[in-house]
């Protein structure tokens, strides 16, 4: 082969390789561009719908939030607090009235999906003791309410069907007798249901310090574990300290519980600002800590599981920080938030529960002086 020649086949086979070195890492970068917009697009993403819920009829007015769930039709149960109303809120009612309104809604409202109220009712009745400050709700698959509260001697849960007809007390309203008294509560905050083995999961509470669990059909007591799943004590606690090592307690109160599929139990830790997971038998799992320096009330108000088949997702209510973090459940990881301080459209003002449709629409309530419930649509690929 003549030089010229030479030099030319090689200059061509330089071109080749090259083009083809580039060719390839153009191929790689998009495909890690595609890979990471598909991830993206995966994390779920919301907007406020702040024409959710539609105004209440009977010249109603909501008070504090003191939980919310959806129920396997996707309807939207909140308990409020009526007597949490001022008098400004409740003008009318007074005597003379000081304005044209308003007037206390009952405490428990369920909503479909529009906003339109479906149904109304609680309050004191015979055969039960209602609770001095509602707090917490849920709504099982076998058609029944349960509802607990969080004044000094709201020692109790009650059971009711859909249409407020009394069911079942467990516990009752009288002083709290401690953490391990397996037939009094001590202010409930939570509660979660184990359809498959018909048992109720109580975060329990405001006055004890334990996950107790019942026959959610005789009310029968099952079992109950403290932090780690330790036996829980009573034991006064130092302020929490987030340089101190945490503590082997958990503190007051124990705010949520929620049952995941694969039979895994989160609980809020809310001052300690931890999720403690465990088995269904209280077997300690893993903890994850979020936002450590956050005093006051403290970072883990609520969950909500996500409804795709893995359960990719956990949604964490932060009330003293005011938002909502997106966690992987696998990991605890945080991936995103949404949600700032403040009483606009979209922002909060104590958060204080939440949940989520099987359309992965997120509904939230709020505490303190915020006093409302909102909706935010989901907007992102999470559930295609």
């Amino acid at each position: 082969m003549k030089p010229a020649q030479h030099r030319g086949h090689w200059a061509a086979a330089r071109f080749a390789n090259i083009f083809s070195v580039c060719v390839t890492a153009s191929v790689l970068i998009a495909a890690a561009a595609t890979s990471r917009t598909a991830h993206a697009g995966d994390i779920p993403a919301f907007a406020v719908d702040a024409s959710w819920p539609k105004q209440l009829p009977n010249n109603w007015i909501m008070g504090q939030v003191g939980g919310i769930t959806v129920d396997w039709q996707g309807h939207i149960w909140v308990i409020q607090r009526p007597r949490s109303l001022t008098e400004d809120e409740k003008g009318v009612t007074l005597n003379p009235p000081r304005s044209k309104c308003c007037v206390p809604a009952p405490p428990v409202l369920e909503f479909d999906a529009d906003g339109n109220l479906l149904r109304s009712w609680g309050g004191p009745g015979e055969g039960y003791e209602w609770v001095g400050r509602e707090h917490g709700i849920e709504v099982d698959e076998r058609g029944f309410v349960w509802i607990g509260g969080n004044a000094d001697n709201d020692d109790v849960l009650l059971k009711f069907t859909l249409d407020g007809k009394f069911v079942m007390q467990i516990g009752k309203i009288a002083p709290r007798t401690g953490s391990n008294d397996t037939t009094q509560l001590g202010k409930p905050a939570e509660t979660a249901i184990d359809k498959a083995a018909d048992e109720l999961y109580v975060a329990d509470g405001y006055g004890n310090r334990r996950i107790i669990v019942y026959d959610a059909t005789t009310g029968a007591y099952k079992r109950h574990w403290g932090a780690y799943g330790n036996p829980p004590d009573d034991d006064k606690q130092p302020p929490y300290d987030p340089k101190a090592q945490a503590q082997q307690q958990f503190g007051n109160p124990v705010h949520c519980v929620k049952i995941a599929n694969d039979g895994l139990v989160y609980v809020c830790d809310r001052t300690q600002n931890r999720i403690q997971v465990f088995k269904k038998d209280g077997t300690f799992v893993k903890e994850w800590f979020y936002e450590k320096n956050t005093l006051g009330n403290g970072a883990v108000w609520d969950l909500a599981i996500w409804p795709d088949p893995q359960q990719t997702w956990l949604l964490n209510a932060d009330g003293e920080n005011n938002e909502i973090r997106i966690l992987k459940r696998e990991d605890g990881s945080v991936v995103g938030s949404f949600g700032h301080n403040g009483r606009n459209a979209g922002q909060f003002h104590w958060v204080h529960a939440m949940a989520i449709d099987q359309q992965g629409n997120v509904y939230t309530g709020e505490v303190d002086n915020a006093k409302r419930i909102q909706k935010f649509k989901l907007i992102s690929d999470a559930l295609r």
